[in-house]
């Protein structure tokens, strides 16, 4: 039976985006020996969009996007100007490597927000 999921992104400067992960977005996370740290993630969801070619993106989901820019200005993270789509409020944070990891704040219904919860 499958209980999870697991992500990987591959960065230029992995040590820095971990201890971003650790200490900015304080995940929890497991060690698994050698500097090699395995971050629990929020809940997820996953949607098949269609499209000509093959391929994946990684979002990370909240509640308020503009509240979580606020909180990352404040810590020194870089985030890209708010851009309003069909589907939700979309940002990207700069990772210490210099990736950029999308965030948004979705408009569509999700199987993960509580029942009632009010879509933007």
């Amino acid at each position: 039976m499958i209980y999870g999921t697991h992500a990987i992104l591959f960065s230029k400067d992995a040590d820095a985006d971990r201890a971003f992960f650790r200490d900015v977005l304080k995940y929890r996370f497991a060690d698994a020996g050698h500097g090699w740290l395995i971050f629990a993630l929020p809940p997820a969801e996953v949607a098949f969009h269609p499209a000509d070619e093959s391929s994946h993106e990684l979002y990370l989901m909240c509640d308020d996007v503009k509240a979580f820019v606020l909180e990352m200005e404040k810590k020194g993270v870089a985030t890209t100007p708010l851009r309003e789509e069909r589907w939700g409020i979309l940002t990207s944070m700069t990772l210490p490597s210099g990736a950029a990891l999308g965030v948004y704040q979705p408009k569509h219904p999700s199987p993960l927000a509580p029942p009632g919860t009010p879509v933007t």
